[in-house]
């Protein structure tokens, strides 16, 4: 199973990976990985120390009108290998966006926007964003910031 949500009540955007890593489910948080540069790159986006706790990333998402989700309740992967997911069961992101006013979904990656395009209906517009993961090497942090920069307005 997927983690809960993070959602702050006045949430614009809501951020969406794949499914967590095996790092991030030994943790049992959102990109867990320490080389994933998720928390650093919003900590700078957001102009705020790097969130260390789960408590520090839980109120840097809902202190600055964010949710965070991942696409998929439930899949079979290989390792953290999304082309490898099979079995893929969705997330209900259409009912979390209408509960909250989210206004637009930024996903983390190739793989959760074709997910998501793929699976949620009745949803806002996604935005494709170059994935955070280490693995996206051809990206590095100054061209990561201003690609998830233009995407937050």
């Amino acid at each position: 199973m997927s983690f809960e949500p993070i959602c702050s009540a006045t949430a614009k955007f809501l951020i969406v990976g794949t499914w967590p890593s095996p790092k991030s489910r030994e943790e049992g948080f959102y990109y867990g990985h320490p080389q994933n540069r998720f928390w650093p790159l919003l900590a700078h986006l957001l102009g705020a120390p790097v969130p260390e706790s789960i408590a520090e990333k839980t109120a840097l998402i809902t202190e600055n009108n964010l949710a965070l989700w991942d696409t998929l309740e439930s899949c079979t992967i290989t390792g953290a290998a999304d082309v490898s997911i099979k079995d893929a069961v969705p997330n209900d992101i259409a009912a979390l966006c209408q509960k909250y006013p989210i206004q637009k979904v930024l996903c983390n990656g190739s793989k959760a926007y074709s997910l998501y395009n793929e699976y949620i209906t009745d949803a806002p517009p996604a935005v494709k964003l170059p994935s955070t993961s280490p693995a996206n090497a051809a990206w590095d942090m100054e061209r990561l910031a201003s690609a998830w920069a233009a995407a937050m307005v």
